[in-house]
């Protein structure tokens, strides 16, 4: 996702490397991040099951997710993280969008998630550190892991090595997503409207999606109200 979800980007030849459990990323310093807000949006999911790229874990599907940061000053703000950029040290702002504690901790129980993010791992790393209080996150994919395509960075899904039937992404930016939008649950971006209630909304859906085998049986569907 971009600042409205979660995740980090970089060049082509950068994103051919597999998917790194936590801890093993290493940052794109030579890209500044984009002024975009944590969790705009927030997810892409694949089963875990299938393929070898991934960490091994059970048998739950693999959810995706993206991050971002506010870098103005806010009164708000749920964590401030100095990141440095060109030598200079920035605080980050970062909001949580409502509901996004009660999603994250769901979505781990029901998938193998895993952050991608167009973001840098500098200041993507310890939002999501702070986050994810429920070790949801079972590998995080930053700029470096995504594919510079005609002026945004997307997220690869092929790369992940699962079957894309089980396979989803959720994101604010269908850029992000535009090599698989089959497989993309779309969600609005967001930036302070605490009232916002789209990650409880979404929760029926994704429990939904939890127990299909083929995922384009539900998202190549009209969803009510869309």
């Amino acid at each position: 996702m971009d600042s409205s979800a979660v995740i980090t980007q970089i060049s082509k030849e950068e994103a051919r490397s597999p998917l790194r459990g936590k801890g093993d990323q290493k940052s794109a310093a030579s890209q500044k991040p984009r002024n975009r807000g944590i969790f705009h949006s927030l997810f892409c999911c694949v089963c875990r099951e299938d393929g070898e790229a991934l960490p091994a874990h059970s048998g739950a599907p693999l959810l995706v997710e993206e991050n971002g940061a506010v870098p103005k000053p806010v009164n708000n703000a749920d964590f401030i993280i100095p990141v440095e950029i060109d030598g200079v040290v920035h605080q980050v702002y970062v909001l949580k969008r409502p509901h996004v504690d009660e999603f994250l901790q769901r979505m781990g129980e029901l998938f193998e998630c895993v952050l991608f993010t167009a973001s840098l791992a500098k200041y993507a790393d310890p939002v999501a550190d702070l986050l994810d209080k429920w070790g949801a996150f079972r590998a995080r994919l930053f700029r470096e892991s995504c594919v510079f395509h005609r002026g945004n960075y997307v997220k690869d899904l092929s790369r992940l090595g699962r079957d894309l039937r089980r396979v989803l992404i959720l994101d604010n930016s269908p850029a992000s997503y535009v090599f698989h939008p089959d497989n993309a649950v779309p969600v609005a971006s967001w930036f302070d409207n605490m009232s916002d209630t789209e990650l409880h909304d979404l929760l029926p859906f994704f429990e939904q999606l939890s127990r299909v085998d083929d995922v384009y049986s539900v998202l190549r569907q009209p969803r009510p109200g869309s």
